[in-house]
């Protein structure tokens, strides 16, 4: 059984994690979707060098910023580390990549030259067409998605299109949380004093060397990724340094963009019956490593 540490951004995960792997003698496999870019580490709050000596992180670095890095990507490389290290802690906030490492779910392929086609029938049938075709041919899926969600829709029916599997047999398996697959410790905390910590992690990014960071991106030739991705914090500092924000403009977009990262992720874990919650106060996670690592056992 895997052992996991969940739970929102800016709640102090990185030094429990580090915490509860040293006290175990275990490794660390991380669970984020940011930290699997190179060159992005003072603005994803990714381990230090001094911590990544003392203790094995995993599943980090294994992209530049502009590379298209899917989930199936990153399910894959979980699995082959899981041959080699099988006991890590995972430790991170992002739920897709989490239960594709827990719950080893198949991510259905993907065919830019069918999507295409699909958009493009869109375009001249309209989209209730496209979507009673897909009702036709997988009524379960269909029921599943808003009819005016034409992007959906074609998805789906892109699916059914290369694989020839209805849309809704990959789908099924994300209503299933296997009690036996993992032990998740969640960590909650109440939203002004998680506000709080966003705040005051964003304006020690930005102390540490975050506009260095990302002015060095830039020079390398990042530019036109970091202003078009929805990389928190980047996007706005790019902005800046090209003089189209103020600083203190792109600090506060930042500070709420977190914000709401942190909502979508604690929806996300909320609906995942096997996480149990502990409350952590201003000090985040470390302040209840003792009761964590109880409920953890032997990671």
């Amino acid at each position: 059984m895997l052992r996991a540490l969940v739970g929102p951004t800016a709640s102090g995960k990185t030094d429990a994690g580090i915490a509860l792997a040293t006290r175990s003698g275990v490794e660390i496999a991380s669970v984020d979707s940011m930290l699997v870019y190179r060159g992005m580490d003072v603005g994803t709050a990714k381990p230090t060098a001094d911590q990544q000596r003392a203790l094995p992180h995993h599943l980090m670095d294994l992209a530049e910023p502009s590379e298209r890095f899917t989930v199936a990507r990153y399910q894959q490389a979980a699995h082959d580390l899981l041959d080699r290290v099988p006991d890590p802690l995972l430790v991170g906030g992002s739920g897709l990549y989490f239960r594709a490492v827990v719950d080893r779910l198949r991510f259905p392929p993907e065919d830019p030259a069918v999507r295409a086609s699909l958009e493009a029938e869109a375009d001249v049938l309209g989209a209730d067409e496209l979507y009673e075709r897909l009702s036709a041919a997988d009524p379960v899926a269909a029921a599943r998605i808003d009819p005016a969600n034409v992007r959906r829709t074609i998805r789906a029916l892109e699916v059914s299109t290369i694989t020839g599997a209805p849309f809704s047999d990959f789908a099924d398996a994300w209503e299933v949380y296997d009690p036996a697959l993992v032990r998740v410790a969640g960590i909650r905390l109440a939203s002004a004093t998680l506000d709080a910590r966003v705040r005051a992690r964003v304006a020690r990014m930005l102390e540490t060397g975050w506009i260095d960071e990302v002015r060095d991106l830039m020079e390398r030739g990042f530019g036109a990724w970091l202003t078009a991705s929805q990389a928190i914090g980047y996007a706005e500092l790019a902005a800046h340094l090209d003089g189209r924000l103020a600083l203190d403009e792109a600090m506060e977009r930042t500070v709420k963009r977190t914000k709401e990262l942190a909502r979508r992720q604690m929806a996300w874990f909320r609906r995942d019956p096997r996480v149990r919650w502990f409350d952590a106060g201003e000090d985040g996670a470390v302040a209840v490593v003792d009761e964590v690592a109880a409920y953890l056992g032997a990671v």
